[in-house]
């Protein structure tokens, strides 16, 4: 950051507020498994930037995962966003699991569980997450039914990413790909 700001003839002062991220959040995610055995998995949200605007920036589910690689991210999410000119800053999240080790049922509570803790910290004007690595529209359809329940109204903006017949958008899927 230091060398390219340098080239770009910025003064330390301009740019020392993005050096460090505004908010992480790391959560422990109890999760009771079908054969009735108790797991705990390790969350994280982090809010790089909300200078230019809500943070948004995907999740994750991955066995690598964790606090230096979300951090990373969403630096790069508040980047992105700020060169495509959006009035988004960046965030990022995900949990430290392989999801094709869980059943669907096991995947959907440790969903809902990660919800619940993420819940104080996102939301439509806040911190908008989207699938990313090893998430897709059905997770974020989870996200979007659990966080309207805490909520007490549907609340469909709080990701994007989850289906069409709940709120999402037609392409989204192959959005990033193109």
């Amino acid at each position: 950051l230091d060398e390219d700001a340098q080239k770009l003839g910025y003064s330390r002062n301009d740019y020392e507020v993005i050096r460090h991220p505004e908010r992480e959040l790391k959560v422990s995610i109890p999760l009771e498994l079908d054969n009735g055995t108790i797991q705990v998995y390790e969350g994280y949200r982090c809010q790089h930037s909300t200078i230019r605007g809500t943070a948004k920036g995907g999740l994750r589910f991955h066995p690598d995962a964790d606090e230096n690689e979300v951090r990373a991210l969403a630096a790069w999410m508040t980047i992105k966003n700020s060169i495509a000119n959006l009035p988004y800053g960046g965030g990022k999240g995900g949990i430290k699991v392989d999801p094709h080790d869980l059943s669907d049922r096991e995947l959907e509570r440790l969903t809902r569980n990660f919800t619940r803790r993420i819940a104080p910290i996102i939301g439509t004007d806040v911190d908008v997450p989207a699938p990313d690595v090893n998430t897709n529209s059905q997770i974020m359809s989870w996200i979007v039914d659990e966080f309207s329940t805490l909520q007490g109204q549907w609340t469909p903006g709080v990701v994007t990413g989850k289906p069409v017949e709940v709120g999402g958008s037609l392409g989204r899927a192959e959005a990033t790909g193109r």
